[in-house]
């Protein structure tokens, strides 16, 4: 039997293989609180290792799309709680995706239908998923942002900090900072979204400030064994760029390493998009996190198949590989991996809540 399906750990979560379940919006959960069909869904899906919730809001500030579920209401944490009493009664273990968004959102979807925040003041050529006033469902341009305040950035840390502890609340094993996918994280550390003059703005040093603070926070709250980052260097999801993804993300691995974090989730290329989207050396990547003292679980995705992840992790390169998509028409996704058996086709139609059609950018897997 390959070393993909043997047990092993994430920080100090027992996994009973080493396939995760990737982070995917599916634009379920009205009122952003988890209902019945988070229930089931996750549940029919607990024979993943790990299973990596979709991204969830930890304000109302931090959601971009209609229908995502979130951290900050009661009756939200309340449903998780059935989702994680599920995930745990079938055998899985299971934790959240801390989800700001920033500047990928829409006034309708903001408190007081106020502007969405970013680094700077800075439209993302994106689109974002709203409902309109008669329930229907529509791909719409992600409104214009406003830069937030230096004296701001403290509170978005703490927003970080307590919904870090609801995910412990609702029942999750722990939690992964969502640093990916042109996501506010992202948006600092990279330069095309990024162009403060402050602390937070300007040097790599500076722009990795917020990640590195908001990981701290976190990790101090819940403790590092239950704390995983998500990272997506070369990525050009929601419009972000930089021209020196290697020294960027070089520098925050080398700074993640002093945490101890639980894992560090790497998405290689393009967000549901092709892999070599620009050069980029993965294992240099993960050695220059191993020389800093690194020991966190590292995970590989995208793209990855039967054989490329048995071999991912046969050879060392990667620790678990995550599958996101497969795992929408296949629940029983280890199953198959384990037997080699067909998989199902994907209906691009039931990505989302709304469904997909008429999405023209990079898919919003969270």
């Amino acid at each position: 039997m390959s070393k993909l399906f043997e047990p092993t750990s994430v920080g100090t979560i027992p996994v009973s293989n080493r396939i995760a379940m990737a982070p995917l919006t599916r634009n379920r959960s009205p009122g952003a609180v988890p209902n019945d069909l988070n229930v089931e869904y996750y549940r029919q899906r607990a024979t993943a290792g790990l299973i990596i919730s979709e991204g969830t809001a930890i304000t109302h500030q931090a959601q971009g799309y209609a229908d995502v579920p979130g951290l900050y209401k009661s009756e939200a944490i309340e449903g998780w709680k059935r989702v994680t009493d599920a995930v745990h009664s079938a055998g899985g273990k299971i934790v959240t995706q801390l989800w700001h968004v920033g500047r990928i959102s829409h006034t309708s979807l903001q408190p007081d239908n106020g502007a969405p925040v970013a680094p700077s003041a800075v439209a993302a050529k994106s689109k974002t998923y709203i409902l309109n006033p008669d329930g229907s469902g529509a791909f719409v341009e992600t409104s214009e942002p406003r830069a937030l305040e230096t004296a701001e950035l403290a509170g978005i840390v703490e927003d970080y900090r307590k919904a870090a502890r609801a995910a412990i609340e609702g029942g999750f094993d722990g939690v992964e900072i969502h640093a990916a996918n042109g996501y506010l994280l992202e948006q600092f550390m990279r330069s095309n979204s990024n162009q403060r003059t402050d602390q937070y703005g300007g040097s790599i040093e500076n722009r990795i400030r917020l990640t590195l603070e908001v990981v701290e926070a976190v990790t101090k709250e819940i403790g590092a064994d239950k704390t995983g980052i998500r990272i997506s260097p070369t990525t050009p999801a929601n419009d972000v760029s930089d021209p020196d993804p290697k020294a960027v993300y070089t520098a925050l691995v080398e700074a993640l390493a002093k945490f101890d974090l639980a894992f560090v989730h790497v998405i290689e290329g393009a967000t549901g998009g092709p892999r070599d989207v620009l050069p980029f050396d993965w294992k240099a990547l993960k050695s220059a996190y191993r020389d800093a003292g690194g020991k966190g679980t590292w995970i590989a995705n995208n793209g990855y198949d039967r054989e490329s992840a048995i071999e991912a992790v046969e050879s060392g390169y990667a620790d678990l590989v995550a599958f996101g998509r497969p795992f929408i028409a296949n629940p029983d996704l280890v199953r198959r991996l384990k037997e080699d058996a067909a998989l199902n086709p994907l209906d691009q139609a039931t990505l989302y809540g709304g469904g997909a059609e008429g999405y023209t950018t990079y898919p919003a897997l969270a």
